[in-house]
């Protein structure tokens, strides 16, 4: 018997989520169908209303509802420091941490040839217009340590440096709590080459 033809538009919408393939879409939208359309409802007007209204931060590239969101706005963030995350979750986990004052640029991604992304994709002018606009002390380069995150990283400071825009990068090593049996060999020896004086 054939699917409705609505029903495998569904699935295959579901299907661009990361991670979903053919049988967990096809579970999602059954389970919508059968037993939560008003969750299915509720998901369809959220999604409409996210598209219809969130665009990026003018400055920081962020999401938001405004042209320049609520972070970049405030005058208590030190404008002297600019923190470069790849996605808003980055942004999110380093303002948990409540040592940071500065503000952001999200780079919606990270370098990664193979993905068919470089410079151009990630709109670097814009990053780079905004470190050099005489404001900027210090750039702090906070993309991942996979090796997207380190390319970027390293792209990321020649470009600085080129500019003559002073650039860090946070620090690898052991997390806090963390026992050096149960961590591997390649973040001890990061750990061991950071070091710093006490």
């Amino acid at each position: 018997m054939q699917s409705p033809s609505s029903l495998d538009e569904l699935i295959e919408a579901l299907r661009c989520l990361p991670g979903v393939g053919p049988r967990s879409a096809q579970r999602m939208a059954y389970h919508l169908l059968q037993r939560d359309q008003a969750g299915a409802a509720r998901l369809a007007k959220g999604l409409a209303q996210a598209l219809e209204r969130i665009r990026h931060c003018a400055r920081c590239n962020n999401f938001t509802e405004q042209e320049v969101c609520e972070r970049c706005a405030s005058g208590r963030r030190d404008a002297s420091l600019l923190c470069v995350v790849e996605m808003p979750a980055d942004l999110n986990m380093v303002e948990q941490t409540h040592a940071y004052g500065g503000l952001y640029y999200v780079l919606m991604g990270r370098i990664s040839p193979l993905d068919g992304i470089g410079p151009r994709e990630l709109r670097l002018d814009r990053l780079l217009a905004r470190a050099t606009d005489g404001v900027l002390r210090e750039v702090i380069i906070a993309t991942n340590f996979t090796n997207e995150g380190e390319a970027t990283a390293h792209y990321l400071s020649e470009m600085f440096r080129s500019r003559g825009v002073k650039s860090s990068r946070i620090a690898r090593g052991l997390p806090v709590g963390g026992e050096l049996e149960h961590t591997d060999s390649g973040t001890i020896a990061q750990a061991l080459l950071e070091r710093r004086p006490l």
